[in-house]
């Protein structure tokens, strides 16, 4: 059976006026490293998934390390609109060149 292969990005706005909220921001981003994701560009993380069930699975994950405050969004898109996005200024950062769809990370 061949899997469909899904993308989900994890974007988010976090407070980091006082020491606890900069803690707060670093502790989630550093566990969205270790989930997988990669930084597509400040503040919007991304990783793939080798389905959409998986992905689902791994929407909970990031749930429970979401932080008291701020904006944390997640979406989960194909592989095919993820190769159809736009890139209006630059270029595709060499992490997202080496991380692609045949070198999936699963945990």
């Amino acid at each position: 059976m061949k899997y469909k292969i899904m993308r989900m990005l994890c974007m988010f706005d976090l407070p980091v006026d006082t020491p606890k909220e900069k803690k707060a921001y670093r502790t989630f981003r550093n566990n969205l490293i270790k989930l997988g994701f990669i930084m597509m560009q400040y503040s919007v993380y991304i990783r793939t998934c080798p389905s959409r069930e998986y992905a689902c699975r791994l929407e909970n994950r990031i749930k429970k390390i979401v932080p008291e405050s701020g904006n944390v969004r997640t979406i989960i898109i194909t592989e095919k609109q993820y190769e159809d996005m736009k890139i209006w200024i630059g270029s595709k950062k060499l992490q997202e060149e080496v991380i692609g769809e045949d070198r999936m990370i699963c945990l």
